[in-house]
């Protein structure tokens, strides 16, 4: 009698072991989605004051979210453009580079030009409010503030970047036609026969226009992987998009050592 085989069970009882066979495996299935991790969306913090960048990482990892600091900016500057954070708070009394300038170099850069920002000062005057928001801020907070209020302001933020993408169920580059709800893509009237995976890598680069998607970024919000795996798995299906695009593949490019990105 063979236990582990369930030859000991009677052949009337084969659906039962059968059943018990079907439940285990979507037990195990369940636990694994269960443990799996949620990924959580980075923040920039930069502040030269430590005991503000301490209020803020709090109230922010209470809040669900990863967070990143830099005390200058150039460190600042540096990491916004390798960590690729959803949203940073920046003060603009900033040793090195002040925040104004750091926006404006985050603003240059096609790689972080929609990268939401909320400056966080001490200065207060309507002065410096209108400069902070006409050079590209999305949003101003003065010191001493609410952490409340200020993740409040950051979860609004987000929101609404994400609101905005999910209300293009269209997007239109030239002559290439991605309608997300019919699930299709087509170059000059003509379809293009992609995969699942290929059109959500399409569809995910040419709603973050402009932006540069690193692999990592790719193989997180494309392949939903929490460990990351061979980035080549990226580099090769966007071989295969681009090749399947034709002529539209001319809106993909590639960002030497960082990943790619869709170009308007």
């Amino acid at each position: 009698m063979e236990f582990g085989s369930w030859s000991f069970l009677h052949p009337r009882l084969s659906p039962f072991r059968n059943n018990c066979v079907t439940v285990l495996a979507l037990f195990r299935l369940m636990t694994r989605v269960i443990q799996r991790p949620v990924m959580k969306q980075k923040i920039l913090v930069v502040d030269d004051e430590s005991e503000a960048v301490e209020l803020v990482e709090f109230n922010l990892k209470q809040a669900g979210f990863d967070v990143i600091t830099a005390a200058d900016g150039e460190e600042a500057v540096k990491k916004a453009k390798t960590h690729f954070p959803a949203l940073v708070v920046l003060d603009l009394m900033l040793p090195e580079i002040d925040g104004l300038e750091v926006c404006k170099l985050l603003r240059r850069d096609p790689a972080t030009a929609q990268l939401p920002i909320i400056m966080l000062t001490a200065k207060a005057a309507e002065i410096d409010r209108v400069l902070g928001l006409e050079i590209g801020a999305d949003d101003y907070v003065t010191k001493p503030f609410s952490p409340r209020e200020l993740v409040l302001r950051i979860k609004k933020i987000l929101e609404r970047g994400r609101t905005k993408a999910e209300a293009r169920e269209t997007i239109r580059h030239g002559e290439l036609e991605i309608d997300i709800p019919k699930h299709t893509a087509t170059w000059k009237g003509r379809a293009i026969d992609l995969t699942a995976t290929e059109f959500k890598l399409l569809t995910i680069l040419a709603q973050r226009a402009g932006r540069v998607q690193s692999r990592d970024t790719l193989l997180r919000d494309v392949w939903e992987y929490d460990n990351l795996i061979d980035t080549r798995t990226v580099d090769t299906h966007v071989r295969r998009l681009r090749e399947k695009l034709g002529g539209a593949a001319k809106y993909l490019d590639t960002v030497r050592g960082v990943g790619y990105r869709f170009v308007e």
